[in-house]
């Protein structure tokens, strides 16, 4: 994701009180002429990317503009962020067309119908998300997981690219498959067509170069447009967009069966997952108020009342956009004003001048989507991932692997799985460690090879660095017998320095429960030093473990549990 720009301390906050249009709290007359030039900057670059996003999804281009109306007026009026950009994304396009191809065939009234359905509950996901106060779910995926995931969908944007650029046609069937097809083809690529598309797509990579405010992307296609009519490309078998319907968006209510409604849901499910995750990365790294954490709650429930504007409107899914939000940071935006004249400006487009459109070449819209491909790829952070860790960079392979071989809505679920399993796995690899205490302290650290703490006869110091849970129940308990038993001498006191157990749930907490009560029979004393989480030391009373303990055997720190419980040595055996 990018990374934050242009916000400072002295921006309006935002009112969180507010129950529409927050981000207009402490609006200034003096901020309109910023938000006026962040909007115009922003329709130059969204134009061209919301018409090639609606390619990328199966839809005519002017679908891509009533997605970004819809999203920019849904998050103006309850989102929080104040640059938030939100409409049509090409990262959850090629999910939602693999999975609604499905259903219907692409460029189908059906399929519309069946999008703008998947569009309402992917928004009314992302509304009890905000509801259920459910920001936390954006961090089940993890960065590896993410990177490979960002990886597969850029490959299945340029296959689904390069027969416009190439200027042959598409082979239907699975990734794979297009792409062998794709490679038996080459020869056949129109060099008309694939100037267009790498003259298009080497602008783009210019600009951004030099400023990502320059719209590269409408200045390609404005000189690949007057390049056709200049050379008569059409007559030389460079395609265009073709005639795209001018008028007003209509209003009408999805429409879909409850057998359909149910074969989009995991889809749907899929999808809200991706947007949250996005949605919450882009409102962390553009954030309104430096002094303040970003409402990601909020800012989901105008990414989904964005969603169910576009489904009203016969649209698709939408998405925060982190480019385009990073438009209207670095632009100067102030508020979601910036959006909305952005909107004006589409809405004129796709009203009065679809005209103009009409005689873009399709391989100058591919040339930008060829360009969306490549920058969501994160070499960089492929290449820190693998020399940091390269069991994680594993993660990164299988995700890209099973978004590339499979269809694609199964891809991420396998991508989703794989992040929740390598969190289980992680927590899972928590042990039992010693600790020993700081010469000349109070303090009781863990115990390293390269500095030797002291230790005294007959106590163990044990703690344990994860949630205490089914998952690390078993392996706890294990690991703390082990550790008495390997004990150089009897254990009579045993502490449990808990100050990393933030949780105990009823099978950890049956375990514990159980080990105190085996220690009680071997004669050793149980205590438990540092219970700092609120959370835990409620479960000690809801399980009844401090009652299993037994009176004054809970500490605030390690040393006030020794001083009280600590067996007395006899006479002249030293500390060793």
């Amino acid at each position: 994701m990018a990374a934050a720009h242009g916000s400072t301390n002295s921006a309006p906050q935002p009112g969180s009180r507010w129950p529409v249009f927050r981000s207009l709290a402490g609006y200034r007359p003096s901020d309109l002429p910023r938000d006026l030039v962040a909007g115009l900057t922003l329709a130059a670059i969204a134009i061209p990317e919301q018409m090639a996003t609606a390619r990328l999804g199966g839809f005519s281009p002017e679908i891509g503009f009533f997605a970004f109306i819809a999203g920019s007026l849904g998050f103006a009026l309850f989102g929080a962020s104040r640059s938030l950009s939100c409409g049509a994304d090409s990262t959850i396009a090629p999910i939602f067309a693999g999975g609604v191809a499905l259903l219907a065939a692409a460029g189908s009234p059906h399929y519309g119908a069946l999008a703008a359905a998947l569009a309402l509950m992917v928004g009314l996901a992302l509304v009890a998300g905000w509801l259920f106060r459910l920001g936390w779910i954006a961090d089940l995926l993890s960065i590896p997981v993410t990177t490979g995931f960002l990886a597969g969908i850029s490959i299945h944007i340029l296959v689904s690219q390069l027969p416009s650029v190439l200027g042959i046609a598409d082979e239907a069937g699975s990734l794979l498959q297009r792409g062998a097809y794709l490679a038996a083809h080459l020869h056949e690529a129109n060099r008309f067509t694939l100037a267009i598309g790498l003259g298009v797509f080497a602008i783009v990579v210019l600009s951004e170069l030099v400023s990502a405010r320059i719209p590269g992307a409408l200045i390609g296609l404005v000189l690949a447009t007057v390049a056709l009519a200049a050379f008569g490309l059409e007559g030389k078998g460079v395609a265009v967009i073709g005639t795209v319907p001018a008028g007003w968006p209509s209003v009408k209510a999805p429409t879909a069966s409850i057998a359909e409604l149910a074969q989009l849901l995991p889809l749907s499910l899929l999808i809200a997952l991706v947007v949250m995750v996005q949605t919450a990365a882009t409102t962390r790294a553009f954030p309104s108020n430096l002094d303040a954490a970003p409402d990601v709650d909020r800012d989901f429930l105008g990414v989904g009342v964005g969603g169910v504007m576009a489904a009203i409107v016969g649209a698709f899914p939408v998405d925060a956009s982190p480019p385009r939000t990073a438009i209207v940071s670095e632009t100067g935006g102030r508020s979601q004003l910036a959006g909305l004249a952005a909107c004006a400006i589409l809405l004129a487009v796709a009203v009065f001048g679809a005209q103009l459109l009409t005689r873009i070449p399709a391989a100058a819209l591919a040339g930008v989507l060829l360009f969306v491909a490549l920058r969501i790829i994160r070499v960089e952070q492929m290449g820190t991932i693998f020399r940091q860790s390269f069991g994680e960079f594993l993660l990164v392979v299988a995700t890209f692997a099973a978004i590339v071989a499979m269809p694609i809505e199964q891809g991420v679920a396998i991508g989703v799985a794989l992040s929740l399993l390598h969190g289980v796995w992680s927590v899972t690899r928590a042990h039992v460690i010693s600790f020993e205490r700081v010469p000349g302290t109070t303090v009781w650290w863990p115990s390293v090879p390269d500095h030797h703490g002291e230790t005294l006869p007959e106590v163990r110091v044990l703690a344990f660095q994860a949630p205490l849970s089914f998952l690390t129940a078993s392996r706890f308990r294990a690991d703390v017998l082990a550790a008495l038993r390997a004990a150089p001498q009897p254990t009579r006191l045993a502490i449990l320095e808990a100050s990393a157990i933030v949780e105990i749930d009823f099978t950890a907490a049956q375990t514990l429960r159980s080990l105190i009560r085996q220690c009680k029979e071997e004669q050793i004393i149980f205590a438990i030093a540092r219970l700092e989480s609120v959370r835990a030391q409620n479960a000690l009373k809801r399980f009844g473990i401090d009652k299993a303990l037994g009176p004054h055997r809970l500490f605030r720190s390690v040393e006030d549990a020794v001083r009280a419980l600590r067996p007395q040595p006899p006479a002249g055996r030293a500390s060793q």
